[in-house]
């Protein structure tokens, strides 16, 4: 990869809704040499997927709730099960396996306390779980999807 990919890369990281051209144009390509880089960063798996980044206060999901989850199992059979429940949940928007003192750790967004208290009894309903603690969000200082490209 080098710096004409990092520059794709981080204008499509921006906006992804630009055309071939506009990001050609920003990035000091032709067009069509752009669409190969981008075709080729596609089809490595650099570029997973092109999406579009909602409004969570817009959809009425004010409430950002972190979940550190201990548990006493530790089985690939109990992973597996675990990981199918969790990832069900579909306001489970990250899952982690983490090393340290906490097994897991969700980030889970919904419109309130209430709806968390609804979506923990849901998890509660399909595994066991020993240790279970959730934190609010009070504020969202800093929250981005662009990666750092620095270090390819």
């Amino acid at each position: 990869m080098d710096e004409i990919d990092k520059k794709i890369l981080q204008t499509m990281q921006s906006d992804a809704s630009l055309s071939v051209a506009e990001i050609a144009e920003k990035v000091n390509l032709s067009t069509t040499p752009c669409w190969r880089r981008i075709q080729n960063l596609e089809k490595n798996g650099v570029i997973r997927a092109r999406v579009a980044l909602l409004d969570d206060k817009h959809l009425n999901l004010k409430t950002t709730v972190f979940v550190s989850i201990k548990t006493g199992h530790h089985d690939a059979a109990w992973l597996q099960y675990f990981s199918e429940a969790v990832s069900s949940i579909e306001e489970v928007v990250e899952f982690y396996r983490m090393s340290g003192d906490v097994d897991y750790l969700l980030k889970i967004v919904v419109p309130d306390i209430e709806a968390f208290d609804q979506v923990y009894k849901r998890l509660i309903q399909k595994v066991q779980l020993n240790d279970v603690s959730s934190s609010f969000a009070m504020e969202k200082i800093k929250c981005t999807t662009e990666l750092p490209l620095d270090y390819v």
